[in-house]
């Protein structure tokens, strides 16, 4: 892996053979390259655009204008979650750890997000569950973070995207609550035609109200700040469904839901009788899902719940502990300290406006992905042309590209490989912050840049 640095300026950038650098002005290339002249385009005019073209190959930077300037990446940021799940997590998901205390079982969660998920129909934890036949003690002894993670946006805590963090999800943190509406066959009086029939997966014993109908007649839920009591707000849609977070209050509303699910009556040990046990005894892990069935849905529709879990995991099994900002410091001591820039990482997912990467460093991520994984296993894990984020994206051009989308307001990355017209794969990333603009504009002109990148090379 070679290293990228800045400063010497020059339009391609050649990497000498057996050396670790690679360098380049990361400046605007002129008007007149026929790539670069769609950054000219009025929907980047006031807005802070980079766009950086390598190809790993001959180890050549093509195009790289403003690529060592900070954005906030946004859902790239999945890219190094992903990265770290595909290194650190082994092939299939390590979800729980146990020891047996011969009357009873001591349960250490991992931070498995495919427990009880409706996903994944395959429930190896709730087998191990139903037939411990003994006690089933837990502890949170490992878990070292907070439920929202750092920078998130604290009003969004009712929204779907923004499930809390937990030593032992269950049902991705989230509630899903369903609407149906049929027409009644006997109605009472003339006003009275319809049926409506609200329901949640899992069912929950819960405060819930119900809101007057609002004027766009959708179907909506959301929670009180502060506890699991929710507000719904009936709509006149036939069917809907409306996933909202549930307050994870450590281990409390984990247990309360198996306890209801599975019938699993799971007690929280004292934490020091716990410690003991831990140090003294052996460990043995239920295993749950292939690792690549939990990255493949992180990335196709962005998940940030998943890529969240997925770092945490990545930390227990390196440091023994659910916590972010161990295993984040760590992994840019170790795996990325050859970063080009070093980065400013806060989270998981991306919903941080705190995280920073400069598109080189996406790029140098992507490189070392290809070295480290392969091309195969990267296209079964990332989203291609008319699929996943990428749905509407280059669609008469399936295959062409692989890559991670990210948006926040005034925030659009692409970022992943493109292959050009040679058959050569070719590392990119696309970063605009502060835009103005439509997020369909800008995507038609990442589109238009993408383009004349595969025709070109």
């Amino acid at each position: 892996m070679h290293r990228l640095f800045s400063g010497i300026p020059c339009s391609i950038i050649v990497f000498p053979a057996l050396l670790l650098l690679f360098s380049c002005s990361a400046s605007r290339k002129p008007v007149s390259d026929p790539v670069l002249k769609h950054l000219e385009d009025t929907v980047f005019r006031h807005a802070h655009t980079g766009f950086s073209l390598y190809d790993p190959e001959a180890k050549v930077f093509l195009i790289n204008s403003q690529g060592d300037k900070y954005f906030i990446p946004a859902s790239n940021t999945k890219i190094i979650s992903c990265y770290a799940g595909m290194k650190y997590l082994g092939p299939d998901i390590r979800a729980m750890e146990w020891i047996d205390l011969d009357t009873a079982i001591l349960l250490l969660p991992t931070g498995d997000p495919t427990f009880l998920h409706p996903d994944y129909q395959r429930q190896p934890v709730s087998d191990f569950l139903r037939s411990a036949g003994k006690p089933v003690y837990i502890t949170d002894l490992a878990w070292k973070s907070h439920a929202l993670g750092s920078g998130w946006s604290w009003d969004d805590y009712s929204a779907y995207y923004m499930a809390e963090r937990s030593p032992f999800p269950v049902y991705g943190n989230v509630i899903r609550w369903y609407q149906t509406v049929s027409r009644k066959e006997n109605p009472s009086y003339p006003g009275d035609t319809l049926d409506i029939f609200v329901y949640s997966e899992p069912e929950v014993n819960w405060p819930v109200d119900f809101a007057p109908p609002e004027s766009d007649g959708v179907f909506d839920v959301n929670r009180l700040r502060e506890e699991n009591h929710f507000v719904i707000t009936q709509g006149r849609e036939a069917k809907a469904m409306v996933d909202v977070p549930f307050l994870t209050q450590g281990l409390q509303s984990a247990l309360t839901l198996v306890r209801d699910s599975l019938h699993a009556d799971i007690r929280l040990m004292d934490s020091s009788l716990a410690r003991g046990f831990i140090r003294r005894m052996e460990r043995r892990a239920v295993y749950s899902q292939p690792v690549d069935s939990l990255l493949r849905p992180m990335m196709h529709r962005s998940d940030n719940f998943f890529a969240e879990q997925v770092l945490l995991m990545a930390g227990y099994g390196l440091l023994g502990e659910m916590n972010d900002g161990a295993v984040i410091n760590r992994i840019l001591q170790t795996d990325l300290q050859a970063m080009p820039h070093m980065p400013r990482w806060a989270d998981g997912s991306g919903l941080s406006r705190y995280n920073l990467f400069t598109p080189m460093d996406f790029v140098w991520m992507l490189d070392k992905m290809i070295g480290e994984f392969g091309m195969e296993r990267i296209q079964a894990v990332f989203p291609t042309t008319g699929k996943g984020t990428l749905s509407t994206f280059l669609a008469d051009r399936p295959g062409k590209v692989f890559a991670k989308t990210g948006t926040l307001s005034g925030v659009i990355a692409l970022s992943g490989y493109v292959q050009a017209r040679s058959g050569k794969w070719l590392v990119f990333s696309f970063m605009v912050n502060n835009h103005r603009s439509s997020t369909r504009q800008i995507r038609l002109q990442m589109e238009k840049v993408l383009r004349d990148v595969m025709d070109r090379y």
